[in-house]
């Protein structure tokens, strides 16, 4: 029980998963890019969300010297661990959306 606590701790939330998601289904993501990804996400909460994220190395952010700066997001070797995880998931979520909605 204890690791499970440990897990959900570290991915509890609203968002989190959602945003692994997007760096994981796209390698690389933009701040703009995850914000379009998530319907209902605010700008604050994800910069909130990354922040914690990046704090449990799970997603690396990464400064570009470029005009104007462009900032990027990517999972790091142990957020890549998780990919196993949300692929799980999305297909436990396909089969049941399709058992109770029938689509």
């Amino acid at each position: 029980m204890r690791a499970v606590q440990d897990s959900m701790d570290v991915l509890n939330g609203k968002w989190k998963i959602s945003i692994i998601t997007s760096i994981c289904c796209y390698g690389t993501r933009r701040f703009s890019d995850i914000l379009n990804d998530i319907e209902g996400i605010s700008n604050r909460m994800l910069s909130k969300e990354l922040k914690e994220l990046e704090i449990n190395q799970l997603v690396k952010r990464t400064v570009l010297d470029t005009q104007p700066i462009t900032v990027r997001y990517e999972l790091t070797e142990h957020g890549n661990t998780l990919q196993t995880i949300i692929s799980n998931l999305t297909d436990w979520g396909i089969v049941h959306r399709k058992k109770i909605v029938g689509k």
